[in-house]
């Protein structure tokens, strides 16, 4: 999927380029500084940045696009704004702007012009290799998200992978009680620390489980994401790519975001996770049509039926058609030995290793990484280019 960066403040402007590029990829806005540009740059491949234009700022905004392209001049720009002045338009153009878009342009003019564009651009250098993204996600609030997601975590890490556990799931917190850990780094560090975070401070920050697994919760006292912006948070996890294989992100419960909707798009997996009630499935499915609604890829997502009885309907096939997705895995309730993992803090794998849900989880793992041995060999060849670096 393609990524295209948006250098506007106009929140209109982002969501028509949305609206219009949503069949080609997804648009993430940016602010002006050179230095979050570039980086989002490398960090996404882009081959083409939006940047609105007005009479008020004109200068500043034609000196960024001369820096732009002074940068990488295989970079195409292509100039939003008031398409019948004359005086911006022509300014666009000696800026070295490819082309210049009327905001509010109808759906199929813009597509096709994005499309024309790109495809005459010559092809990047390939980018650094990536771990995959996994990202978790549900409409509603469930502790149990975070539990599930940390067994993914750990049996991911048992296959020699290299893998993080990000969790920014509601409530906050609930990963780092069932791992027995305590965390003095979080995500709000993290995002402070950008431009900072390597393997050293990893290794030194980043709190480590006995199995190797790194986790990088949310602050439990604001776990509130409107703080940061969709592109800081792209080149968070962007970095955090380049140090792990794998990067397992639990967002259940967060409101529906700009910045949400573009780690759906940036990941590699996305686990939809719900429990088989009847109020639970409404608040997903009502969310789930807006985004189809609203042209978010999808492509890539999976049902992850929690809690799940055979004895009760619904049944996962009748939840595989209603969500329009197939089912990844059914969990076990086995609601005893989850109370247990968390009042003693410690992973169900430990407590119960034959239980129901333990092996359901080592499966639904099992699926979402079935190469293990070829990743394996991937991962001790990624460790090896990062010890040499």
């Amino acid at each position: 999927m393609r990524t295209f960066l948006a250098c506007t403040y106009q929140e209109e402007e982002v969501s028509w380029l949305q609206g219009a590029l949503a069949p080609m990829g997804q648009v993430l806005r940016v602010s002006p500084q050179l230095d979050e540009l570039f980086g989002l740059i490398d960090a996404t491949g882009a081959t083409l940045v939006f940047v609105g234009m007005d009479r008020d700022n004109l200068s500043s905004q034609c000196a960024l696009i001369e820096s732009l392209l002074e940068a990488k001049p295989l970079l195409a720009v292509v100039v939003m704004g008031d398409g019948f002045d004359n005086e911006l338009v022509i300014a666009a153009m000696r800026a070295g702007a490819k082309d210049f878009l009327t905001s509010g342009l109808r759906t199929s003019e813009v597509s096709g012009l994005v499309r024309r564009i790109t495809d005459r651009l010559p092809t990047l250098p390939v980018r650094k290799e990536q771990g995959r993204l996994i990202l978790l996600f549900g409409n509603q609030p469930d502790a149990d998200a975070a539990l599930i997601a940390a067994h993914m975590a750990l049996q991911l890490q048992r296959g020699t992978q290299r893998t993080l556990l990000v969790d920014l799931g509601v409530p906050s917190g609930e990963s780092l009680d069932v791992l027995g850990l305590e965390a003095t780094f979080v995500f709000s560090d993290a995002v402070r620390n950008l431009r900072r975070i390597d393997r050293n401070l990893i290794d030194t920050a980043f709190v480590e489980h006995g199995s190797g697994l790194r986790v990088l919760p949310a602050d439990v006292k604001d776990n509130r994401l409107d703080h940061y912006s969709s592109s800081e948070v792209f080149l968070l996890t962007a970095t955090l790519r380049q140090n792990f294989d794998q990067v397992l992100i639990n967002m259940t419960g967060q409101p529906d975001s700009e910045m949400l909707r573009n780690l759906v798009g940036q990941a590699d997996q996305l686990c939809w996770y719900v429990d088989p009630s009847v109020s639970c499935c409404r608040r997903n499915l009502e969310l789930l049509n807006q985004w189809r609604g609203d042209g978010v890829k999808l492509e890539h997502a999976q049902l992850l039926v929690d809690r799940y009885y055979d004895s009760v309907a619904p049944a996962s096939k009748a939840l595989g058609r209603t969500f329009e997705m197939p089912v990844l895995a059914t969990l076990p309730a086995s609601a005893e030995l989850r109370l247990r993992s968390r009042n003693q803090r410690s992973p169900l794998f430990h407590i119960a290793p034959r239980d129901a849900l333990s092996r359901a989880l080592v499966q639904l793992v099992g699926q979402l990484a079935p190469e293990g041995e070829d990743k394996a060999q991937g991962s001790l060849l990624r460790r090896l280019a990062r010890l040499g670096k």
